[in-house]
């Protein structure tokens, strides 16, 4: 966490989703409520070393690592926190003081502190034990929102493969010496994480689906989840099938190092400096869409993942219960843990960082692949689509500031050219004096989506409607496509 993030946190104030804890020399004993709280409602943030008030107090230097190694083993503790969780505090610098940050996501399961149980609301954290109703509503909630925690309890350790188990650990360790995975069995770290658990309601113990499916061995994920798979198909040249493909059907560990080599094998490489290191760009917004992908999965759902790469862009879709219809922006979305579970495994091995932040770095760097923005569709089927524009690294070099409208004069004649190669000489003379960008980007779209709408065209080039059908007009009058059939079950046809 940087520190301008830690300002706003402050400055917002204590409410539903923030605390201050002094915590100067101590772990206060009221943090477990909190935390309780936190894993029981929307998760949070808790600092230490901030006053009630928010002003930065800070925690005694000589006192911090013996309140970090505390509060990791405190929260791991089920004697305190009941099922125990795994939170790492992480130590930040601000104004010269050092402070403790916790960041609690939003459990699947329900949790108390010491036999009790504990909920949030914007004015802090109440014992809601003895209230039978709220406790049972709070477990149907927690038990029809996340499938995650589905048990299995005739599956054993013996249904996982130990190799993932010890590569997750030492991906853990590498990533933050010391990690307490690096002590654990294989059952203490699955237990940490909330991979074995017990249904208090009814008394059944045992793996989860969350973690058979990060863990688990191919047969058995195909049995409990007989659908479970991630199409990656690349369709560049040959549109109407495929010029590769890979039927993804193994656990999540690996079916992240797969779809990652997948991208790497036929998407172009693009670089950043940042500071004095270079960081490979594609890498840095692949590996957010292939863990939100896989993170973020309704795995009930039987829709086929996928992860598709076209001549000019690359989209994923992934079932998803979603929270209405929108297209969300990263200034403008409230992130929400579809598997919390497996999303914090994915964190502490680094294959992604806080909840939310996937769009953000996705934001930041896109426009080193193209002008057009990402598109993020948050329905029944999530769905993410970047862009690919393969004359943009030549504009960029461009000193001149233009707009999207200004660059489509002057990549005509490079398109007419481009276009050339595919339908003859003669013909891409003539049409790479008129064809523009906009119209390339459609005609990509059509390849991939021949069944797609004037609005779905809209949705995701960002253009009006009106702007969309003059482009449409002008690639029919240019022969280069035509409509077969009426509007509501017709397509289009590439020439």
């Amino acid at each position: 966490m940087n520190t301008e993030f830690i300002h706003q946190l402050i400055k917002q104030g204590e409410g539903l989703s923030i605390e201050f804890k002094t915590a100067q020399f101590e772990i206060p004993k009221s943090i477990f409520e909190t935390v309780c709280a936190f894993l029981n409602r929307v998760g949070g943030f808790v600092l230490l070393g901030v006053s009630d008030k928010g002003e930065i107090k800070g925690i005694e230097q000589k006192h911090i690592e013996k309140i970090k190694k505390e509060l990791a083993n405190a929260l791991n503790n089920p004697q305190i926190i009941n099922p125990p969780i795994y939170i790492q505090p992480e130590e930040i610098d601000i104004d010269n003081k050092n402070i403790l940050l916790l960041h609690v996501y939003e459990s699947s399961q329900v949790h108390n502190t010491r036999g009790l149980i504990f909920d949030r609301n914007n004015e802090g954290d109440y014992n809601i034990t003895s209230n039978t109703n709220l406790v049972a509503n709070l477990f149907i909630r927690k038990q029809s929102t996340f499938t995650e925690n589905k048990i299995y309890s005739y599956a054993t350790i013996n249904e996982l493969r130990p190799d993932i188990i010890q590569r997750v650990r030492q991906m853990a360790v590498n990533r933050q010496p010391g990690h307490l995975w690096e002590s654990m069995t294989d059952m203490e770290l699955l237990r940490s994480v909330q991979l074995y658990q017990t249904d208090y309601s009814t008394g059944k113990e045992g793996l989860t689906l969350a973690c058979l499916l990060l863990f688990g061995k191919d047969e058995v994920i195909t049995s409990v989840l007989p659908f479970h798979k991630t199409d990656a198909i690349c369709r560049i040249q040959n549109i109407d099938r495929f010029d590769d493909r890979d039927d993804i059907r193994t656990n999540l560990i690996d079916s992240y190092d797969r779809l990652m080599r997948f991208i790497e094998k036929h998407l172009p490489e693009k670089f950043v400096l940042k500071g004095d290191i270079r960081i490979s760009v594609r890498n840095l917004i692949f590996r957010e869409i292939i863990a939100n992908t896989l993170m973020h999965r309704e795995y009930t759902n039987p829709y086929p993942a996928k992860l598709v790469v076209g001549k000019n862009i690359v989209y994923a879709e992934n079932a998803n219960k979603s929270h209405g219809n929108l297209q969300l922006q990263p200034d403008n979305f409230t992130p929400f843990p579809k598997n919390p579970v497996i999303a914090r495994v994915f964190k502490e091995i680094g294959r992604a960082d806080e909840l939310g932040s996937g769009i953000r770095n996705i934001y930041e760097y896109f426009n080193y692949y193209s002008r057009q923005k990402p598109i993020f569709e948050e329905k029944d089927i999530f769905r993410c689509t970047v862009f690919i524009d393969e004359n943009l690294d030549s504009e960029r070099n461009n000193p001149v500031n233009q707009n999207f409208s200004d660059v489509t004069k002057d990549v005509t004649k490079d398109v007419g050219k481009d276009v050339g190669k595919d339908v003859g000489k003669d013909v891409g003379k003539d049409v790479g004096k008129e064809i523009s960008p906009i119209q390339i980007q459609i005609v990509e779209i059509l390849k991939i989506e021949p069944n797609a709408t004037i609005n779905d065209l809209s949705e995701k080039t960002g253009f009006t409607k009106r702007t969309i059908e003059r482009s449409l007009f002008k690639l029919k009058e240019l022969e280069l496509l035509r409509r077969i059939g009426g509007r509501k079950h017709g397509y289009w046809e590439i020439l």
